[in-house]
Parts: structure tokens; sequence; C-alpha cells
């Protein structure tokens, strides 16, 4: 997919639907924007798409999050879901993908485990029918080394087997002492064609991060970073831990296929299946609660060990036909996933004190015992049926599912067995909705949908398995396509979900469920390529969210994080003629409004506008030799400005000060 603009997506229906057909918003990030703004993650790659919220820890990478509608939104990668836990969360590297595709609202109905925020189903990258070879350098901000190769084309005169390899890895610093960024990732696969209308690929990839991020939340209530101390304020470099006791490391394999065969202009069938193998270790000094010293923050131990291996598949058959004036595109599916997730930690409280202003490290943590664990077993299979039915300009989606979801949870406290929960939970989602497509690309919709949403893992502190979440929206919108160079969108929405996890505001190492949360807003997004040289992106969220069935002390309030508005704009030129030939430039501007700094909205994180700006060059441009080669300059937050990103009842996180990043591309 060339450029910004895509046209068609398989995210929505999980059927090759073009977007101006499909009564929901969806949001696509190609390959070329990803690029040309240097995303070096999902959640960066979503900085200019409506209704999402990104990098809410702001330099705490430990894991790539997306916020969509208010609700943490489950990623899936080539419509198969990307399991998560507590600290065992998979990271899927931006260059081994060809596009992200954002699907604002519940999903249950295709997907079942979804969010009723929405769903970012990232689309791996496929062997191609054509050679195609490129490799990158890097450098840049924080000791930046970085580089990739990606590989594709048949093995045959025939194009019956078709391979691909992409492979990167990098090492960087942060703007935080003593935290670093280390990656090594391959992902090979291979197609086999043996007729016109057989296709299966395989799949592959291994990731290694020894360094995958630090902990780093500061004090609570804006102690030394919102609000000044009488010592002053707490720099955005001051690292809370300990290099002698700081780990995060993951290693994650998959392996899978992705099949398809049409019988014949009625009949297709897909069986889309993969095994994950997710590995991740954690030790970490944290503070103490209610500190409010600067010069003297007192702080405990902890770490972690969580190993969380999952199956998934998805079975379809697709039914193209007519009954008389009407034309169905109706999809049968059942899906099934599995796995086991095994986590175990250990606290030792008090390990001395450290001066935010003048920190000395080298403190000793003795070996902390994993005295507390669990094991959780879970299932899930669902049954779903949708009918996409089309007469004249008028688009019908009409869709049922069915789950059934089914968890065992063993808890243990020094290895003997304290504790033993069995779930089972079922229930039926439906999503209906209704387009009609004007001539002139103006196509309007109306929507409703539901979601049920099982939750892997239980809570750290009473070891009891989450309840199910579940959601229901309405949704209005309208859609304006003329061609393949733009796309325009507009979606008013009203959204609840029951269940809601979210971080115990009390304690970072554990997560709680409360009531219900209701999201109303209003998302206002376009892409348009102007010409040959211009692009222009644009994105406008305004966004309702309350606790509307939740403790008494929180009745009424916003949750934390989100913002009520938020805007961004992105112009890509580049010159066509001229001395100037292959030259081009970029600029973005990214708002981010107040947002509620702790659960009882005692007070606000402040707005910020933020400035990202590009350069790059094709570098064919000086001389036939240099042909294939484009050199790329990207800085996000050019004017490096101090912020904090987030507030929460246990702490604030400082957003991403300057980020540069230069970049040598050679395609042949």
């Amino acid at each position: 997919m060339d450029g910004y603009v895509a046209t068609r997506s398989g995210t929505g229906t999980k059927t090759d639907t073009p977007l101006i057909e499909t009564p929901q918003a969806i949001s696509v990030v190609t390959q070329d924007q990803i690029q040309a703004q240097a995303a070096q993650s999902v959640s960066q790659a979503t900085r200019y798409t409506s209704g999402v919220v990104g990098e809410r820890n702001g330099a705490d990478g430990r894991f790539d999050q997306v916020y969509v509608r208010g609700f943490l939104a489950d990623q899936y990668l080539d419509s198969l879901r990307v399991a998560s836990g507590t600290f065992a969360y998979t990271l899927v590297d931006p260059f081994n993908l060809e596009r992200m595709e954002v699907l604002h609202g519940p999903a249950s109905v295709l997907y079942g485990q979804a969010s009723p925020g929405g769903v970012v189903n990232m689309v791996s990258k496929r062997p191609t029918t054509e050679p195609y070879q490129e490799m990158f350098v890097s450098t840049g901000s924080y000791g930046r080394v970085q580089s990739g190769i990606d590989v594709s084309g048949p093995l045959d005169k025939n194009k019956e087997f078709l391979y691909r390899l992409t492979a990167s890895g990098y090492d960087v610093g942060s703007q935080v002492d003593h935290g670093d960024y280390q990656r090594v990732s391959i992902a090979p696969s291979l197609t086999w064609r043996p007729t016109n209308d057989t296709t299966i690929t395989f799949q592959g990839t291994y990731q290694r991060d020894p360094k995958a991020g630090f902990y780093n939340q500061l004090l609570p209530n804006g102690v030394g970073t919102l609000f000044s101390t009488v010592n002053g304020r707490i720099p955005t470099s001051f690292y809370l831990g300990d290099p002698n006791y700081n780990i995060f490391k993951r290693e994650y394999s998959s392996i899978g296929y992705l099949f398809e065969h049409r019988f014949d202009n009625v009949w297709t069938v897909r069986q889309n299946l993969r095994y994950t193998d997710n590995s991740t270790y954690t030790q970490a000094v944290y503070p103490q609660s209610n500190q409010t010293n600067i010069t003297s923050i007192g702080r405990d131990a902890f770490s972690a060990a969580e190993t969380l291996r999952t199956f998934a598949i998805d079975n379809q058959a697709e039914a193209k036909f007519a009954t008389g004036p009407f034309q169905h595109m109706t999809l049968f599916g059942v899906d099934y996933q599995t796995g086991t997730n095994r986590a175990s930690n250990g606290y030792l409280a008090d390990v001395g004190s450290i001066n935010a202003l003048n920190p000395v490290y080298g403190i000793t943590v003795p070996a902390l015992d994993f005295d507390g664990a669990s094991r959780q077993t879970f299932d899930q299979v669902g049954v779903y049926l949708q009918d996409q039915i089309k007469f004249d300009r008028w688009v019908a989606l009409l869709g049922v599912r069915h789950d059934r979801a089914d968890s065992r949870t063993v808890s243990t406290f020094d290895g003997t067995t304290f504790g033993t929960a069995s779930t089972s939970d079922e229930a039926t989602t439906k999503r209906g909705a209704l387009l009609y497509k004007f001539d002139n690309g103006v196509a309007p919709y109306i929507q409703y949908t539901e979601s049920f949403q099982p939750i892997i893992g239980a809570s750290n502190r009473t070891l009891n398995p989450f309840k199910p979440t579940t959601g229901q929206q309405k949704e209005f919108g309208v859609k304006y396509q003329p061609d393949d160079k733009m796309l325009l969108t507009f979606a008013a929405f009203d959204l609840k979900q029951q269940n809601v996890v979210m971080q115990d505001p009390n304690d970072f190492r554990n997560r709680v469920q409360t009531g219900e949360i209701r999201s109303r807003g209003i998302e206002i997004e376009g892409k348009v390529q102007v010409d040959r040289s211009l692009t222009l992106l644009g994105a406008y969220t305004y966004l309702d969210l309350v606790n509307t069935n939740s403790e008494p002390d929180t009745l009424g309030k916003r949750p934390i994080g989100v913002p009520r508005n938020a805007a961004s704009l992105w112009a890509d030129y580049t010159f066509r003629s001229g001395v100037l030939d292959g030259f081009g430039l970029a600029a973005g501007v990214r708002y981010f409004g107040e947002t509620a700094g702790d659960s009882m909205n005692t007070y606000n994180v402040p707005g910020v506008t933020l400035f990202d700006a590009a350069l790059h060059y094709d570098l064919a441009g000086l001389g036939p030799q240099f042909k294939g080669f484009k050199f790329q300059l990207n800085a996000s937050n050019l004017f490096d400005k101090t912020y904090v990103r987030l507030c929460q009842d246990s702490g604030c996180y400082y957003g991403m000060r300057r980020d540069v990043i230069a970049t040598l591309r050679y395609r042949w």
C-alpha cells in the first residue's frame, strides 16, 4: 500500500471491503506513514490518529499500549489476538508491519475478546511476487544505533514459492539516566501457492529484548513534577531506581500460518493459526507511597517472573451470492484460543532512600523470595455469523456471536496452595449497521454494537481472576472518499463499558476493576494526497469520559490520562523539479488537552502542544550511483518541551523530550 491514504481494510469486517462501504470508524496507518514519521512503536505510529491516546507512560516504554475512545485497546496481529499478561506484554516491532488498522468501538462480534474502545489490528509484511530489497541504518539522540533489512521475492520462476525476511535491532538510551533499550527481531515468512485459488503463508517471529524498558514512575500528586517543592523540581533525567537492580527483559517467539482457498465464485475458506511464547522477567526499585520530600525518597524493591503461552485459531467460510436484488457477502466463523499464564513475584520493603537532585546509586538488594505465585489456564471459543448486504446504494452489516470463556486460577504462597478459583462465562453479542453511499463519495451510516472481553490474569493482591468486561455502543458517522487520494471521516458515539480493568491507584504492581465508564464524543479525521508533492493529515477528538457506576468517591469523575480535546496536523511536501528535485520536508503539530491527575479529580495535568519535523532527500538527484538511497531526518518534540504526560494516584510520568533520528535507507 503506497502513500498515506488507504482505500480498503479487512479489519472492520474480516473481508476485503472498501473503507467507504464499512459502517464503522476505521483508521489505517500505512507503512509509508510509519517510515515518514520514524515511528518506533505502535503507539508512536498512531500519534496522528483520531480517538487514540498512546505513549501514556511517557519515557517508560515497557508497554506499547494504545487507548481508543478512552479504553485500553486489544492488539491483534493478522486478526489473531496478541495476548498479554501483567508484565508479559508483547511488543510488535513496527518494521515488521505492512500497516496498522485501528477499529474504533466494540468489535466482539468478529474478534470475541476485544475491548469496547477498539481494536488495533497489525498487518504483518507478507512475501511479494516481485523482488523487493531494503536496508537501513539509523543514529540519533541518546546514542542510538539501529539497523534493519527487509528482503522478499519469488523463489522459483513460476512464483509458486515466495519468501520474505525482515530483521532489525537497536541499542539506544533514553532521556532517563541508566534507562536503555535493546532489541533484536527476526521475522521470516514463506508463501506457497500450489494453485491460483490456494495460498498458505507460514510465519515465524523471534524477538529478544535484553533491555525492554525500566520502571520510572515518580511521586504522586505531582510532587516535584507538576508542582515545585521547596527544593525545586525533579529533573527529567532522574532515575528513581538503581542500575544495580534494574532488569526488564523479554523474549518472544511465535509460529503460525495464514491459509486461504477459493472453491468457486461463491465459497472461500480461510484458517489463521498462531502459537506464541512470551517470557518476561523484571526487578525494580520503586518509591514508597505518600512520598513528598524529593531529597529523600523512600524506596522498596520488587521482582516478578511471568510466562505466557497461547494458541489461537480462526476458521472462516465466506460466501458471495444474491437473493433477488440483494447482494450478500456472508461470513461464518469459529475461533478458539487457549493458554497458560504463570506469574510469581517477591517484595522487599525499605531498601534505602534517594535524593532526586543528587542521586547516588549502587545499593545492594538481596535475592527476593518469590513467595507469591499464580497459574491461570484459560480457554475461549466463539461462533460468529456476519452478513454484508448490498442493495443499490445501501449497505447493511448484521452480525451475531456467541462466546464461552473458561479459566482456572491456582494461587500459592511459599509453595502452599491457598486458593483455587474457576470461572465460566458465556455471552451473545450483536452488531447492526446501515450505510448509504452517494455517487459523489459521501456515505453516512449508523451502527449499534456490543462487546464481551474475558481478561487474562488475576489481581496480584487478592489473586482472584478478573470478571469479563462488557460494552455497548451507538455510533453515527459520515465518510467522504471521492477518489483513492482522499478520505475524510466524522464519527459521533455513545459507549459504555462495565468491569473496566485499570491500574490499582494504591499499588502500581496490581490491577483492579471498576464498575462502569461512559464514553461519549466525536472524532474527525482526514487524509488527503493533494498531488504528487503534498500530503495532509488532520485529526480532532472530543471525548467526554466519566465514571457512571463506581465507588462514591470516584462517581462522576473523569478517569485519568485521557483528555477531553486532542488535535493533530501533519503536512509532507516533496519538490518534484528544479534544483530541489527529490528534497522534501514535513511538519506536524500535536495538541493534547488537560487530563485528570488522580481518580478523585483533585487536580489536573495541563495540556501540551508538541511540534514534530522531518527532512528527506532522494539521493538519486546527486547522480546515478546514488540510485535507491534516501536520507531522512526526524525530530519529535522539536522544541524540547518539558511536560508531564500522566499522573495517577500512585505517581507521575514525564513526557518524551526531543528525539532526533537520522536514517539512511537503501532500496534495490
